[in-house]
């Protein structure tokens, strides 16, 4: 998985103010219908984890995993995040395919 690749595209993202960060924001965005996908740090605990997870079920959002909340946080340029939502189905898109 080419890492500085995804992580400067989500960085692209939120400069242009297509990703949320927080997790009660993101389950916000999810109900919403306003996520196109989901990115959840591996290390996140098993609460937010397991209330995410199922949210993006519920909701049909794809909710893909990363390695850890330190790269999710320096994708975007702050410190730690847990989980970010990106809003923007070309970003969504591309994103995705970047991280199989």
């Amino acid at each position: 998985m080419n890492e500085k690749k995804w992580m400067s595209l989500l960085g692209l993202a939120y400069r242009a103010r297509k990703v949320i960060s927080g997790e009660e924001l993101v389950v916000k965005e999810i109900r919403a219908n306003r996520a196109k996908l989901v990115l959840l740090s591996k290390d996140a605990s098993a609460n937010t984890e397991k209330k995410i997870t199922d949210k993006c079920h519920f909701y049909g959002v794809p909710l893909r995993k990363v390695e850890n909340r330190s790269i999710l946080g320096e994708a975007i340029g702050k410190e730690a995040r847990v989980v970010v939502s990106i809003q923007d189905e070309g970003f969504a898109q591309k994103l995705n395919s970047l991280l199989d």
